[in-house]
């Protein structure tokens, strides 16, 4: 009798000895829809990565892109995908935002005009005119990189085509365009045998800098649940370099399956060696180094401290 209630005692506690606790929700606030360069955040919800750090991780597309840092500054994300150029101009106008993490470490934004056209050095481009979608830093990459090769904004025309970038381009409405990606815009023109010549800023004046970087609000610049996001995305990372067929195959599965096409799959391998390695790590030097650039071209009002806008995360608690 006795070894029968020690049994039964067991069994109804086994249950509770296996059960799983329960995974903290975190609501990640993309800057566009899903495409490639965001294929860490997805591999790592495919793989498994969120859960095993204990994250329910509910991915959202903005209506807006201009969207996700509003809603983190109001509290209403944990964590946004956003620009590294961007987040000064954010900061000095008063959001209470800070880089947690980086998720493309490399710039893809391009001075791009058609290969066969009349352009084939930058100092081709007077008298030309430079499509671009966004307000905000057209003036400051082409001053720059203009004056790379003793021209001026004066020497050109910037024309805002919205968002029609490459059919601007190849209709002749514009002589280049300015915001272009190197792993989607030069693929898309390739597609379509109207080859473009890309003109690199980080090559004609304009500091490196990380394309896409993870925000959050300021407050939470030492939370550690935050760095169990990073470091699922690090994994999925390592796992996205390895097996890059895998990957693939995990990016295009279920609700994503519209994205199987040969320009994501193009922009997709191209992406790959651009991801951060180590996306908690920060580099000093180049979040100084481009803040000094912006207040020099009077885009900010001053050099902020680096930890008011950027920050490394604390180590991981350990998930039982």
């Amino acid at each position: 009798m006795k070894r029968l209630l020690a049994l039964l005692a067991l069994l109804l506690a086994a249950p509770l000895a296996h059960a799983q606790p329960a995974r903290e929700p975190l609501t990640v606030l993309l800057d566009w829809f899903i495409n490639p360069d965001h294929a860490p955040i997805i591999i790592a919800q495919e793989r498994g990565d969120f859960a095993r750090a204990g994250l329910d991780v509910r991915i959202v597309a903005p209506a807006d892109p201009n969207d996700p840092p509003r809603l983190i500054g109001a509290k209403r994300g944990d964590i946004g995908v956003y620009y590294q150029k961007n987040l000064y101009l954010a900061v000095d106008q008063g959001l209470p935002l800070v880089r947690v993490g980086t998720l493309v470490a490399t710039p893809l934004s391009t001075l791009t005009v058609l290969r066969d056209g009349p352009v084939r050095t930058l100092a081709d481009l007077r008298g030309k005119r430079i499509g671009y979608s966004v307000a905000g830093f057209e003036e400051v990459t082409m001053g720059a990189m203009l004056e790379s090769v003793g021209l001026s904004l004066s020497d050109i025309r910037l024309v805002n085509v919205n968002f029609g970038l490459s059919s601007a381009l190849m209709s002749g409405q514009v002589d280049g365009i300015l915001g272009g990606f190197r792993n989607f815009e030069l693929h898309q023109l390739d597609i379509e045998n109207r080859p473009g010549r890309a003109f690199f800023p980080e090559q004609y004046g304009i500091p490196a800098y990380d394309e896409l970087i993870y925000i959050a609000h300021r407050d939470r610049s030492r939370d550690a649940t935050l760095r169990r996001f990073i470091d699922a995305t690090e994994a999925a990372t390592h796992f996205l370099v390895n097996n890059p067929e895998e990957s693939w195959r995990m990016f295009i599965a279920g609700p994503r399956r519209e994205l199987d096409n040969e320009l994501n799959r193009r922009a997709f391998a191209s992406t790959a060696n651009r991801f951060s390695l180590s996306p908690g790590a920060l580099d000093r030097n180049r979040y100084e180094r481009f803040a000094r650039f912006l207040a020099d071209r009077r885009m900010i009002r001053s050099v902020p401290a680096l930890e008011t806008y950027a920050v490394e995360l604390p180590p991981a608690t350990q998930v039982r």
